[in-house]
């Protein structure tokens, strides 16, 4: 079973606010009512164990906090072309073990991939600006961590806080 809760935006799109679901592999849908879905809401996955891949459609620009916070059997996502920004602890705990970033995402704001035990490889796109401080703080496993030379990276970005 595969429930999605969503909740219209201002702009004329949909967040998708909140799931109900026990299933492995979990693919959110595109359009609601015609409309793209841009926004996956805080708490959306958070501590659904259960989970192992989730599709996430090019139409979403934006990943909440603790979007998948406790998913610690999630070990790889594709994240979509179009994203843009993704909210602090928006991984935190989760099992990822790889991710590579869209180019539209210009920043890692702090605490996005905190605790991520798993996480061992990290590639970054020509987008990529900025990484603040405690982004990675608890990845004591990632060891390939590839980035563009213009890459702005605080000096507590891989330290726990």
């Amino acid at each position: 079973m595969q429930e999605f809760y969503f909740k219209y935006a201002e702009d004329g799109t949909y967040c998708v606010q909140s799931y109900e679901g026990d299933e492995a592999e979990v693919e959110i849908p595109a359009v609601y009512c015609g409309k793209p879905v841009t926004i996956l809401l805080d708490n959306l996955f958070a501590g659904h164990s259960e989970i192992i891949s989730v599709t996430i459609p090019d139409t979403v620009t934006q990943i909440g906090g603790f979007v998948f916070d406790g998913c610690e059997n999630l070990h790889q996502i594709e994240l979509p072309e179009n994203l843009t920004d993704m909210w602090g602890y928006a991984f935190v705990r989760s099992g990822i073990e790889e991710i590579e970033l869209p180019e539209k995402v210009n920043s890692i704001v702090s605490f996005t991939f905190k605790d991520c035990k798993n996480l061992k490889r990290f590639i970054c796109n020509k987008g990529l600006k900025k990484i603040y401080s405690w982004a990675f703080g608890g990845c004591d496993q990632l060891t390939d961590f590839q980035h563009g030379p213009d890459v702005e990276i605080s000096p507590q970005a891989f330290e726990s806080k």
